[in-house]
């Protein structure tokens, strides 16, 4: 049987200004746009512990795992450095909505957008019940 072997692209619709929105994703989170407006995430520049993974998960219906934001569906990044990411949004201007958090698998933090997305940031680490407490 044939099967997905990974996500090949995140796609989703601005509420507003298209270019603006993928301006302060690069301003604010480095997003590496490439000139047709885009950005190619390679997993061999990521250096992560896990060497590179993706996560895929359905919440439900009612789930409040995306508030406050009414959008149905939050993105999840990978960060090289939670405390230098956090450092940089703050100085310029950005709200951190929640976080930052240390769980088993790594540090997480919450953003909005300027659509009113709720953007997850997540520094990977291997599974450890240490993790927490970094």
């Amino acid at each position: 049987m044939a099967k997905i072997t990974g996500i090949g692209g995140v796609f989703f619709k601005s509420k507003g200004d298209s270019a603006a929105l993928a301006a302060w994703y690069k301003k604010h989170l480095g997003l590496p746009l490439e000139d047709w407006g885009g950005a190619i995430l390679r997993w061999p520049d990521d250096k992560a512990e896990d060497q590179g993974l993706t996560v895929w998960h359905l919440a439900a219906k009612d789930s409040l795992w995306f508030s406050p934001s009414d959008s149905p569906f939050m993105i999840n990044y990978r960060v090289d450095n939670m405390a230098e990411m956090l450092d940089q949004l703050r100085g310029a201007g950005v709200e951190i909505f929640k976080g930052p958090e240390s769980h088993e698998n790594g540090k997480f933090a919450w953003i909005i957008d300027p659509d009113g997305n709720k953007v997850e940031l997540w520094q990977p680490m291997n599974w450890d019940p240490k993790n927490k407490e970094a």
